[in-house]
């Protein structure tokens, strides 16, 4: 404990520790964890941090807690437990957060490099400086120091700039989202997706009874612009959803002529747009430009979250609108979001202090250098068998079967093997890209690479035709 003391918090050298016991432990029956005491007599750390890392751990649903008996861990899901029926994307969802499994689709950016350590220490910085906030002092709409930062990281030009008040900050990017519905009035409206698109966009536009309309944006890697033209000629869209910059789960995006174009057929339509900016900070090309730049401001909204590129402890969303201010802030309002004020003036001082930028530039480069090696692998063990879309961002790769694959038999096949992959349908509602899988090589444990990817070469090949 003490070796990791010199590079990394106390509390997270507990928490590893605490995840050891829990895979240990197995089975099926509630397990009862050791007590505080007996952890910091263990480990020789304080009740405090043991106690840190068993908030963690229960909040992500690993142990439960019992007054006057202490911590349990939570029995594990067995292969045929819920998760493994009809719903693929919740199958998905309940077998990559079992122990011991290889994680072949995780799109988590951070967690290869978060930002943990430096937020931590800013937090607890802060709270020697600021007294506990009154309850009747907090701000619905997010914390003011954070609203001017993200202002100030938005704005690009004297002509085109945000304000503090046209910020808006939610606990997480789904509770965002679903005000961006309601203030909308997207219910029963049409709107158009770019797609592939992020499974928790579509989920959520299809449960609020959005009438969804994809768009492949970049069929066969061209733009079909005149696809788009003849949806917006020929449906009542009220509104479309396109990436900034990087589209993924391709990790590409329009060109700077496509993005002018685009801008130039939304504005003739007179179509609100609703940026979706939440892997741009991920984009490594120098000189690519944000699509927002191109379009009428008065016909725009963005929305992002920290998450992807500064890490869980950060999992709040925004959004960025110079209209609907009332609605806005009475929605926000009546959410009552209860955000730490202090870990918004944290991340505030990490963007306003250069800290996050410098950040960025050593995550980006071991995404790539990560990519980079699973293209390889791919290339000499599948390049017979996939088609690769070189990604310019991101933690992931989007590649295509070049022969007909039920990719959720794929699915099922590498899952009893305890790997998971992302199947293409799940980026769509209407069954598109089901000949393409979304992989990544964040969190394939202590596997080797290469003996993963040859076991998808196999389900592959076993997985007749469609």
């Amino acid at each position: 404990m003490k070796g990791a003391r010199e590079h990394d918090f106390v509390y997270q050298s507990v928490y590893r520790y605490l995840t050891t016991l829990i895979d240990d432990a197995g089975g099926h029956a509630a397990v009862r964890m050791p007590s505080l005491r007996q952890l910091a007599d263990r480990l020789n750390v304080s009740i405090s941090t043991v106690q840190y890392a068993y908030a963690l751990l229960e909040k992500e649903g690993r142990v439960y807690s019992i007054a006057k008996s202490g911590y349990y861990a939570q029995a594990l899901f067995s292969l045929d437990a819920p998760g493994d029926g009809g719903d693929l994307l919740e199958t998905v969802y309940v077998s990559a957060r079992r122990p011991g499994m290889c994680v072949l689709s995780a799109d988590e950016p951070a967690s290869l490099q978060p930002l943990d350590s430096p937020l931590m220490t800013l937090e607890r910085e802060l709270l020697r400086q600021y007294p506990r906030q009154p309850q009747t002092l907090v701000q619905p709409c997010g914390e003011l120091e954070l609203r001017v930062a993200l202002a100030a990281r938005y704005t690009c030009s004297t002509a085109n700039y945000w304000h503090a008040d046209d910020v808006y900050i939610g606990a997480d990017l789904r509770g965002v989202l679903e005000i961006l519905i309601s203030v909308l009035e997207l219910r029963e409206a049409v709107v158009v997706v770019e797609s592939p698109c992020d499974w928790v966009i579509l989920r959520l536009l299809e449960s609020c009874d959005v009438r969804v309309i994809e768009w492949p944006s970049l069929a066969e890697g061209e733009v079909d612009l005149s696809a788009l033209e003849m949806l917006l000629r020929n449906e009542p869209v009220r509104l479309v959803v396109l990436s900034s910059v990087l589209s993924l789960p391709q990790g590409c995006g329009f060109t700077r002529e496509h993005q002018q174009a685009i801008a130039k057929m939304l504005e003739r339509y007179g179509i609100w747009v609703l940026e979706n900016d939440c892997y741009s900070e991920l984009d490594e090309r120098a000189d690519s430009q944000r699509l927002r730049n191109w379009l009428d401001p008065d016909r725009l909204l963005v929305f992002s979250s920290f998450e992807k590129f500064i890490g869980a402890e950060a999992p709040f969303g925004f959004v960025l609108s110079r209209h609907w201010r009332n609605e806005l802030q009475r929605h926000f309002l009546f959410r009552a979001f209860r955000l730490s004020p202090i870990r918004q003036k944290a991340i505030a001082r990490l963007l306003s202090g250069g800290r996050l930028d410098q950040h960025l530039f050593v995550l980006r480069r071991m995404l790539g250098e990560r990519r980079s090696s699973l293209i390889q692998v791919l290339r000499e063990r599948l390049g017979d068998a996939l088609q690769i879309v070189e990604p310019q961002g991101g933690a992931t790769v989007w590649v295509r079967s070049v022969r007909p694959v039920d990719m959720a038999n794929v699915f099922r096949r590498l899952l009893k093997q305890q790997i998971i992959v992302a199947p293409g349908e799940l980026f769509s509602l209407r069954g598109l890209h089901a000949d393409h899988l979304r992989l990544s090589a964040l969190n394939h444990g202590e596997r080797d690479l290469s003996g993963v990817i040859g076991l998808l070469g196999d389900a592959l090949r076993l997985s007749g035709a469609r």
